[in-house]
């Protein structure tokens, strides 16, 4: 029988987290291209932007979190580019902008960087 240590079950709890992050964010990206190539406020938009606003939120909440291990600048950080998200997500909502593009080009930057 093998034992595993508890540095290598924390390690694979973490490496778990990050896939489903990537995952979630992939799903992200999917939904805004789809809405991006309707070029038209549409059912999908509405998908897109309900589904990139839960993700964000929920990585304001985990960033914010006191056990959060990542350091406090790149929380910071990782939370401004949410809040830019998030209001670019409204403007687009509100029919003001049709920046999905500059989203989804961020929101790449961050999956990519979950390696």
């Amino acid at each position: 029988m093998y034992q595993f240590s508890y540095a290598e079950i924390m390690e694979d709890g973490v490496a778990n987290a990050k896939d489903r992050e990537r995952q979630a964010l992939d799903r992200s990206i999917d939904l805004l291209i789809a809405a991006r190539d309707e070029k038209a406020y549409t059912r999908t938009t509405v998908e897109a932007l309900f589904y990139t606003r839960r993700v964000w939120i929920r990585f304001v909440e985990d960033l914010k979190h006191p056990d959060n291990e990542l350091a406090n600048e790149l929380r910071a950080d990782l939370i401004s580019i949410a809040i830019w998200i998030l209001k670019e997500c409204e403007k687009i909502r509100n029919r003001e902008s049709t920046n999905f593009q500059g989203i989804i080009e961020v929101t790449t930057i961050i999956r990519d960087g979950l390696k």
